[in-house]
């Protein structure tokens, strides 16, 4: 604030700018809005990671088979893609604060109903509404949180808020594997319930409405624009999740998908575009940082998540871990992300952010490539140091992502930004597990008829190598029963060879995704240094 002091001497006034108390948080200390907000984002970033790891029980338990059980991730992404842009409009209509509350109460609640359902059918529809409730947690969170710190200052809260999006994916396969071999696949529903109870006395206390969305005016609900989102993000899930099983467009259903897709999509877009006061101003796009956000954030949400979901299955299929020792060797990323949030933190206010974002994407490149040296041989600390930088690297990426794609934004279109910028992150993930996901089954197929080709009865090593697989084997199962046996070992370690050269390609291409993000960053505007708010008295 501003004050009149007299000067004695020259018996003139000048003017002194002095320091508010928290001017932007209504008297609460901004790191308490940090805690507040960052507690229902990392459950709602754990819960996504964590149901994974419980599929297999899920699906034993309620009678159902894999690809079945698949429904559970698919249907909370369904809802909680819808939700994510829409989160702007039910928030100024009903009071950010207030909406955060209810969609915290939501997943809390349809979080005890998926521990308790006793069926297939329940559980989906139990997560549906957890995704519905789900979906907003994260762009209210951010926009909050960006609007609690001057512009200064908000690398360091992004800082602290990226442990939730960074760690949580990290510590969710760990967690699930730990909860279900100890207790039940419920329990990994169950934890959610304590979180939710936390976050809902916090945001009650610390978190208040700014004036602009107490009193901001409030169109109608676009129905159409909704129902024009309902339809492409629910098909491109669809899609992505049993596209695989169908051989992709090989399936009638799967072309007549994505034709709907691709017009829902146009529809939504051209509605968004022609009706700034709709469920979604795409006019915000206009601005070229926040544009070059959009797009990289993307690009990341299909590196991180190739990532996360590709390194411990390469530890399950391959090596034969079970789900809580791969839990555990990939955990380490997270203590990466731990030391790089604080240092980020103090970098970003001091340095130019593009050059941070570059060095994280390089840094992940780095170790995508050393995660394509894997082999059959490696331990459990084979790959520490890469799994460690790894998280170091990331935070180094989404803290200056989110600062600089909305730095050059107004406070009005914060929350617009955040909720079409998530969806983006969440759409890129599921595109990115999609496409690893085929491209695992196809080149380990393509590997498998390469290395087929070269082995032969005629050849000597071929000959060798059966001769004492047989010898051994028949000492345990018979002379009769040892050929075939060996016969066996032999197609299954050409399996496991071609699996391996198939997670060796994901990984390198992953490297490649992020070295192109790591050029894309000069696409950034330097957005100037602005002076913090000062307010007459």
């Amino acid at each position: 604030m501003t004050t009149a002091v007299l000067e004695p001497a020259s018996g003139m006034t000048r003017t002194v700018t002095a320091p508010e108390r928290y001017p932007l948080t209504q008297g609460v200390n901004p790191w308490l809005v940090t805690v507040s907000v960052m507690l229902p984002t990392f459950m709602e970033v754990l819960d996504t990671a964590i149901a994974s790891v419980a599929l297999p029980y899920i699906a034993g338990s309620l009678s159902a088979s894999n690809s079945e059980a698949t429904w559970v991730l698919t249907s909370y992404l369904v809802a909680n893609a819808v939700i994510l842009p829409a989160s702007n409009w039910f928030a100024r209509r009903f009071g950010r604060k207030n909406f955060l509350l209810f969609c915290v109460v939501v997943f809390t609640v349809a979080s005890f109903f998926c521990g308790a359902a006793p069926s297939l059918a329940v559980i989906l529809l139990a997560r549906v509404l957890q995704g519905a409730g789900g979906g907003a947690l994260q762009p209210l969170s951010q926009s909050i949180l960006l609007e609690s710190f001057p512009v200064k200052q908000r690398s360091q809260a992004m800082a602290a808020y990226g442990l939730g999006i960074v760690v949580a994916p990290v510590l969710g396969p760990t967690l699930g594997g730990w909860l279900t071999d100890t207790f039940s696949w419920r329990y990994a529903f169950y934890i959610n319930i304590p979180v939710g109870i936390l976050a809902v006395f916090m945001i009650s206390r610390f978190v208040h409405d700014p004036p602009h969305i107490r009193h901001a005016r409030v169109g109608a609900f676009d129905n159409i624009g909704f129902g024009l989102l309902v339809v492409w993000s629910g098909c491109l899930q669809v899609v992505l999740d049993k596209g695989q099983e169908d051989d992709w467009f090989a399936a009638a259903w799967v072309r007549w998908a994505v034709a709907a897709l691709i017009l829902g999509l146009a529809g939504w877009i051209w509605r968004s575009w022609s009706n700034p006061r709709g469920l979604v101003d795409l006019h915000i796009l206009k601005d070229r940082n926040f544009r070059t956000g959009c797009f990289l954030i993307f690009l990341l949400g299909m590196c991180i998540y190739i990532t996360i979901a590709i390194l411990p299955l390469y530890y399950q299929e391959i090596l034969g871990y079970t789900a809580f020792a791969a839990g555990l060797v990939v955990g380490p990323r997270g203590i990466g992300s731990f030391v790089g949030s604080p240092l980020i933190g103090y970098l970003g206010s001091r340095m130019d952010p593009r050059k941070l974002l570059m060095a994280g994407f390089i840094g992940f490149g780095i170790c995508s490539l050393l995660f394509g040296r894997v082999n059959l041989e490696i331990g459990p600390t084979t790959l520490l140091v890469p799994i460690l930088l790894t998280g170091f690297a990331l935070s180094f990426v989404f803290v200056p992502l989110a600062t600089l794609a909305t730095s050059t934004l107004t406070r009005e279109e914060m929350g617009n930004a955040t909720g079409l910028f998530n969806m983006l992150r969440n759409i890129g993930g599921s595109i990115g597990i999609a496409m690893a996901s085929t491209a695992l089954i196809r080149r380990a197929a393509f590997y498998q008829t390469e290395i087929g080709a070269r082995v032969s009865a005629s050849n000597p090593m071929w000959q060798q190598r059966s001769q004492a697989l047989s010898l051994y084997l028949g000492h345990h199962v018979g002379a009769a029963n040892a050929r075939g046996g060996a016969m066996g070992l032999m197609y299954g370690r050409l399996l496991q060879q071609s699996a391996l050269r198939a997670y060796v390609d994901v990984f390198r291409w992953t490297a490649l995704l992020a070295f192109f993000c790591a050029a894309a960053v000069w696409l950034f505007k330097k957005p100037a240094h602005l002076e913090p708010n000062v307010v007459a008295e």
